[in-house]
């Protein structure tokens, strides 16, 4: 399902449906493969705090694609060269974190986007365009139409700025960083601090005013039915790395359990001989 007749996610955003995807850690295939196969939206590869390469990333884009889930990209930082790599593999849409200003935010969008649209670097010999320049004409305009712009407003200065960054064109979704924003509202590393809540409930309903789809991380089932019911559709549950780390975690707690209401002293494991 490469990026070439349409984008789904796209779509379903614009119509204001709701969907659910993780963060992509763990540099592997068939980790994002496992993820895709269950259902996921979307994968998120985190090429800002992950481990990855772009070849890396495009093998991660091709596990996803095999069960029509959508790959998106975080790139390190908001540089046009790095934003052009990460379109080139075939990601169906850009995160571009640091969002602060306006003027960050045009510079991010005038990447992602082909002229007129923008100023995104032109080659038809890549995996966006499925290797080769038949049908080069009409490249920009399929990207520019298909790609979803995700920019990522993480600290104090970008919600102080939430309305002029609101105000750039071609915006798809405003991914607000709750870590970073529990630290802006004075209670750092607490994102579900009752004052951190509310005041992402607030940026989420000046988002959505200026009809702009919203996305989140969320950890929890608690997290994501308070999101959902806020307005927010982009809803990124957890990392892959968490969700794996949680379910042995829950695994091993069991067991504790079981062992300490257990009447006696558990027989020790006497492996066969």
């Amino acid at each position: 399902m490469p990026l070439l007749s349409g984008n789904s996610l796209k779509d379903r955003l614009r119509r204001g449906d709701a969907v659910v995807g993780t963060w992509s850690v763990i540099p592997s295939p068939t980790v994002a493969e496992i993820a895709a196969s269950a259902g996921l939206d979307f994968i998120i590869i985190d090429l800002e705090h992950g481990p990855f390469s772009f070849e890396g990333a495009q093998d991660i884009i091709r596990a996803a694609e095999l069960y029509q889930c959508h790959p998106l990209l975080r790139v390190p930082a908001n540089e046009d060269w790095l934003i052009l790599r990460g379109l080139e593999v075939g990601s169906h849409g850009i995160v571009v974190p640091q969002i602060a200003t306006a003027s960050d935010a045009e510079r991010a969008v005038a990447a992602i986007k082909y002229f007129p649209r923008g100023r995104r670097g032109v080659s038809p010999f890549s995996r966006a365009n499925g290797f080769t320049n038949e049908d080069s004409g009409s490249m920009a305009e399929r990207a520019n139409s298909n790609t979803v712009v995700i920019l990522l407003v993480e600290g104090g200065e970008g919600i102080a700025n939430l309305d002029e960054i609101l105000s750039v064109p071609d915006i798809d979704v405003i991914y607000v960083g709750t870590y970073d924003l529990s630290q802006s509202a004075g209670f750092p590393g607490q994102p579900n601090h009752p004052k951190v809540v509310e005041y992402v409930e607030e940026c989420v309903a000046r988002i959505r005013s200026q009809h702009v789809a919203v996305g989140i991380l969320v950890q929890s089932r608690d997290e994501m039915l308070r999101a959902y019911e806020s307005g927010v559709q982009l809803l990124a549950y957890n990392a892959d790395c968490a969700i794996f780390h949680h379910a042995v975690s829950e695994v091993r707690s069991y067991l504790s359990s079981i062992q300490r209401s257990a009447r006696g002293t558990p027989v020790a494991f006497q492996p066969d001989m």
